[in-house]
């Protein structure tokens, strides 16, 4: 009977050891919950990512579409000089002068009026500026000749002839054609950012084909309004 005792005891502790590694099922349970647990936190951080990006790209298309509209401001400014044998003053926009040593818009330094369809008034707020102003119209080569008479300068616009028609729908074609070049640039600018942020793996290439299309549509709607700006000025110029 006494050798049966440690039998005994052996078997016991072989229960023992079959029932230790019940912890260990516990563990690789906690190991798989923290992996659980890991790749949850990890989608959200992915998704926000991706929203990001996508915010991101939605401002370089805004850029570009705003600074295309910006172009279409500057395209009838440049346009709106452009004489058509009426008296308009626009047609003094693009003219400054010498103002105690700054170079100033003239339409800064003066009232300019249209006393009739074939003349201009420049009143100048400070008269000592009279002659400052008459040479700046000069030299500008507007194609005027102002009278000054101490007071007031006086410009009166000579009916077109062909030749200046001619002349000034060569200019109306270069503006427009300023203006375009201006507008592709900024598409250039706007999908190369895209294509930066695509090759830089922010963007998939779906998002990235999308924004190309979306400044490619802006693009073109410019373009689009640009002919029809610098026609419709041409028809002003041909038909005046």
């Amino acid at each position: 009977m006494k050798l049966s005792i440690p039998i005994f005891a052996a078997a016991a502790a072989s229960c023992a050891n079959a029932f230790s590694t019940a912890p260990l099922v516990g563990h690789s349970l906690n190991r798989s919950n923290a992996a659980v647990t890991a790749t949850v936190a990890i989608r959200p951080t992915a998704t926000t990512a991706l929203r990001m990006s996508q915010e991101e790209m939605d401002l370089v298309t805004m850029d570009a579409d705003e600074r295309m509209d910006k172009t279409m401001s500057n395209l009838a400014e440049n346009l709106s000089t452009i004489r058509t044998g009426r008296a308009n003053p626009n047609m003094l926009d693009r003219v400054e002068a010498d103002y105690y040593g700054a170079m100033t818009p003239i339409s800064q330094m003066a009232t300019i009026s249209v006393p009739s369809s074939q003349q201009l008034q420049i009143s100048p707020f400070d008269k000592s500026s009279l002659t400052d102003i008459e040479k700046a119209i000069i030299y500008a080569s507007l194609g005027f000749t102002p009278t000054n008479d101490g007071n007031v300068i006086r410009i009166n616009i000579p009916q077109l002839t062909e030749e200046r028609r001619g002349d000034l729908l060569k200019q109306c074609k270069s503006i427009g054609e300023e203006a375009k070049v201006a507008i592709r640039n900024i598409r250039r600018d706007g999908v190369e950012s895209i294509k930066k942020m695509e090759k830089a793996g922010d963007l998939g290439k779906d998002q990235a084909l999308d924004g190309i299309d979306t400044i490619q549509k802006s693009t073109d709607d410019h373009v689009k309004s640009i002919d029809e700006t610098v026609g419709k000025k041409e028809k002003e110029v041909t038909t005046l």
